[in-house]
């Protein structure tokens, strides 16, 4: 890789390639690190932290539990549905030492969306924080779901800790529903079971498949990224040589806002490890108050957010009295980071925000802007061992632009090789051959690349909406409404949004006139997780169509 142009833009001690098999496997990575560092602070919950070494000495007892399980084999699924709390990185390693592949939930998906991913993924395990149980309740005998463990909030901190925790969520706050799950098994008894039955070592190769990582692709449907162990450490690795410029081993603080569950954070927080970083793990992002007064007990050197988020922190108050001393680095990804967000961060902070650009479907990182470089709506130059092809028409590589004037005619699909890359989608055979093509991965984002290999995005997958970095497509809310007694028909966009960057915006035709936008919208909240949910609503006679039927999203943007 010396004749990549991007690579003259590398700063000094970036390397252009990077060893994707230097790690056998994620839970060696934590091993690894648990040897060489065992009382290294690994994660922090409210207060609460968990060393690298007892990180690593719970996910062996979960693993054991995991393993006692009847009829689970290597290879099988387990789904995680819980936010930011110290069990998650112990599951993720736990399910994974035991030769088991991660499916991460969204804890806030609807029962339909929940039914859907553990039926698709074949999860027979499910470790789900008990304020969701009643939503795996409603659709537990439609899955292949046959052994649960439960988790509270508090289960990880100590005795007294975990008992007014745990107490204050349940009684005072009102946050668990009732709930029915015969067979369930407490986490902690889990972990308890499983010290007691041990561990057996399980042979994992960098090839098995670590993760189902659901995406909506680019048709909306939604489907199983398989991500491999050497996928999502070749990321690990890629992401961790970007920021090995300033990144201090057993020095640094990271502030994790950002759900596990999503890809961006996942693979972030591994490379923080990586660096024996220490993550703070938010539970609940939405709280920008308790966030900003988190943020306030740590001297964090690197946040890692989506425009919204950076928005929602500069607008309180509170924000601009943190320390940010020790700041190095914030980087985004998920949507395009404002302009005038982008400006405001870096007055307040002192510190640049640093632009990448990534896909599920590449664990997820692609390029990145270099470190502190001032906001020019680019998402910057490739990451080493990555390699980033523009084509068009029968894809045909359009080359570099070295003048502006020159843009369209290099503005084409982005394609992208590297170790980073997914297997497929689960049991998705013609899907995958879909996005392949001699080797590349069609990401289906159209965008350029100047002539020394930055890359900027002009418009993104068809017909895809990016809620707060959040993938929405708008099949599938079209699909819910439609299936909505006293509607005709509807169409679905993305609109923009000031806070958001965009929100989702539906337009109906209505059989029953008496259906008011209140209950569209009541109607969506029992089947769509709240991103998703339309919040412009707009009654119509007809839908602009195509010749042959087909909806012209372009010009729903446009009615009022």
């Amino acid at each position: 890789m010396t004749d990549f142009p991007w690579l003259a833009k590398y700063p000094k001690g970036v390397p252009a390639q990077i060893n994707p098999d230097r790690v056998a496997n994620i839970p060696a990575l934590l091993d690894g690190i648990a040897e060489k560092h065992p009382n290294a602070p690994a994660f922090t919950n409210m207060g609460v932290t968990l060393t690298t070494k007892e990180a690593q000495a719970l996910s062996f007892d979960l693993a054991g539990y995991l393993q006692s399980l009847p009829d689970m084999q290597k290879g099988d699924r387990v789904a995680v549905m819980m936010p930011n709390l110290l069990q998650y990185p112990v599951a993720l390693f736990a399910i994974l030492r035991a030769g088991f592949i991660v499916v991460n939930v969204n804890p806030l998906y609807t029962a339909r969306e929940l039914e859907h991913q553990l039926k698709d993924s074949g999860a027979k395990a499910i470790i789900i924080i008990e304020n969701f149980a009643k939503t795996l309740e409603r659709v537990l005998s439609r899955t292949p779901v046959k052994h649960i463990i439960t988790t509270q909030v508090g289960d990880l901190f100590p005795f007294m800790k975990r008992t007014i925790v745990n107490a204050a969520v349940k009684y005072v706050k009102k946050m668990v529903p009732e709930w029915n799950l015969p067979g369930a098994v407490s986490f902690r008894d889990a972990l308890s079971i499983g010290h007691g039955k041990g561990f057996t070592p399980v042979e994992l190769s960098n090839e098995d498949v670590a993760l189902l990582q659901y995406t909506g692709g680019t048709t909306g449907v939604s489907k199983g990224a398989m991500l491999t162990h050497r996928n999502v450490l070749a990321n690990v690795e890629q992401t961790g040589s970007w920021i090995s410029v300033s990144f201090k081993e057993c020095e640094e603080v990271a502030m994790c806002a950002l759900p596990l569950y999503h890809i961006f954070a996942f693979t972030a927080t591994l490379a923080f490890l990586n660096w024996t970083a220490r993550s703070v793990l938010i539970t609940n992002p939405r709280d920008i108050k308790g966030l900003v007064n988190e943020c306030k007990h740590w001297k964090f050197s690197v946040y890692t957010g989506v425009n919204t988020l950076y928005n929602a922190l500069l607008n309180n108050p509170e924000f601009a009295s943190i320390d940010f001393s020790r700041l190095k680095m914030a980087v985004a990804g998920g949507t395009q980071v404002q302009k005038v967000v982008a400006e405001r961060w870096k007055q307040t902070t002192g510190v640049g925000i640093l632009e990448a650009y990534g896909l599920t479907e590449a664990s997820p990182g692609v390029c990145g802007n270099l470190p502190d470089a001032p906001w020019d709506g680019s998402v910057g130059y490739p990451l080493p061992n990555t390699e980033v092809s523009i084509r068009g028409d029968g894809f045909k590589d359009l080359g570099l632009c070295d003048n502006p004037e020159e843009i369209d005619s290099h503005t084409g699909e982005i394609c992208v090789k590297g170790p980073q890359i997914m297997k497929g989608y689960w049991n998705r055979p013609e899907e995958t051959a879909g996005v392949f093509r001699d080797g590349w991965l069609r990401t289906g984002d159209v965008g350029f690349m100047t002539a020394d290999g930055k890359i900027t995005i002009t418009d993104r997958k068809k017909d895809m909406i990016l809620v707060s970095g959040f993938n929405v497509y708008p099949n599938e809310v079209e699909s819910v409404i439609a299936s909505m007694p006293g509607v005709l028909e509807c169409g679905v966009v993305g609109v923009p949004h000031e806070r958001s960057g965009e929100t989702v915006k539906a337009v109906i035709v209505l059989k029953d006139p008496s259906i008011t936008k209140e209950d569209v919208v009541k109607y969506c909240r029992t089947q769509l997780t709240g991103y998703k949910i339309p919040k412009q609503i707009i009654f119509v006679d007809s839908l602009p169509k195509t010749a042959v039927g087909k909806i012209l999203r372009r010009e729903l943007k446009d009615i009022v």
